[in-house]
């Protein structure tokens, strides 16, 4: 170790110049895990504080934006209902439409069809509950579009109106869009495009987009079962998540992206560390002439890279931070969590480790005379 600290601070400039390097790329993944978050955030949010374990779709439907293009009935959900395994079955409707306020503000909603008083309807921060035919309560963050408590929301083409009587107490959107909950026959009546003063069909009252099912104990039920008795093709809550427009698409991006990211910074750091090996290879002759052994040798090496690695990701997470801060509560998509920040700057220094470790074996090859120059 002593020799280590004494090499770092020969060279210090050499080790701040890499330090700076790997610190930018601390930055850079700190700044992805936060757009990464973000998406998945603005992207299915409402799903997430769904109090649904599993969602049963139509059998058949494709797996990109199923939510709008699964339809099932009545009969469907109440099979459900009828295993054992199953606490409770709902509809439960999923359609993002164009609205403008009472005051002629366009914006965009996705209308979350729910029974009221089940167990899909969230609570009210602010607000009251869904009682009437054309109440809604909308995300909190859809205070940043201009609404407000007691606006009229007018159905852009079928000229619906809609009540805001509540809001909830934290973001939900689905598909980057704010999401309303809305009593299941009045979204019944807008999936079918009925108009304000037109009379509806019965049938439409039957369907909805999916079932949304609850375990029994806060089990997951028997899916496979269940989708062969009600004739449906059942997600977890977990894996519903891809049926939001766009969110593989999006995950699979940010995925690449963050893999290169880790790519390059164990190929820069094991580049570096293969340069430093070679300029110091007299040094490290002169150390196996007078008896250090590899291991010593390479426990010296390796040591080299922890603390740079160390030092430089502590340093660039901080400032990744720091400026991701600024950008949270703006309108890009993103959200700080500690879980996939801290993850990757665990994955940085072990990934930098494994590419100094690759530069530093080259040291059990140091033959002392070949390194001191036996021509001489």
């Amino acid at each position: 170790m002593f020799l280590t600290l004494r090499e770092l601070w020969f060279a210090r400039t050499r080790f701040a110049l890499m330090g700076a390097v790997v610190a930018l790329i601390s930055i850079l993944m700190v700044i992805l895990s936060g757009l990464s978050s973000g998406l998945v955030t603005d992207g299915v949010s409402a799903l997430q504080r769904t109090p649904a374990q599993a969602f049963a779709f139509a059998e058949g439907t494709k797996s990109d934006s199923a939510f709008s293009r699964s339809v099932v009935t009545d009969e469907q959900a109440a099979a459900w209902r009828e295993r054992p395994d199953v606490a409770d079955a709902a509809l439960f409707g999923n359609a993002i439409v164009n609205a403008k306020t009472g005051a002629g503000l366009p914006v965009d909603l996705t209308l979350f069809g729910i029974e009221p008083g089940s167990f899909l309807e969230p609570a009210a921060a602010e607000g009251n509950a869904l009682q009437g035919a054309t109440d809604i309560i909308v995300s909190d963050s859809a205070r940043d579009a201009g609404i407000e408590l007691g606006d009229t929301i007018v159905i852009d083409r079928l000229g619906t109106e809609l009540t805001v009587v509540g809001f909830t107490a934290d973001k939900r959107t689905f598909g980057h869009v704010d999401v309303a909950y809305v009593p299941l026959p009045t979204w019944q009546e807008i999936h079918a495009g009925v108009e304000a003063d037109e009379q509806p069909q019965p049938d439409i009252y039957r369907e909805a987009s999916v079932v949304a099912l609850q375990g029994l104990d806060g089990e997951l039920p028997d899916l496979t079962a269940g989708d062969a008795a009600a004739g449906t093709a059942s997600k977890t809550l977990e894996e519903s998540f891809d049926s939001s427009p766009g969110y593989s698409a999006e995950m699979m991006t940010m995925s690449m992206i963050k893999a290169f990211l880790y790519a390059i910074s164990a190929l820069v750091v094991g580049a570096f560390f293969s340069i430093w090996t070679v300029q110091r290879s007299r040094e490290l002759a002169v150390l196996r002439a007078m008896g250090a052994s590899t291991g010593f040798l390479l426990r010296d090496g390796l040591l080299q890279a922890v603390v740079v690695l160390v030092a430089s990701v502590a340093v660039g997470v901080l400032v990744g931070l720091g400026l991701g801060s600024g950008l949270d509560g703006t309108g890009m998509p993103f959200a700080l969590e500690s879980g996939p920040v801290l993850q990757g700057a665990v994955l940085l220094v072990a990934l930098g480790l494994v590419g100094a470790a690759v530069a530093v074996v080259r040291i059990t090859r140091v033959d002392p005379l070949t390194a001191l120059g036996e021509n001489r």
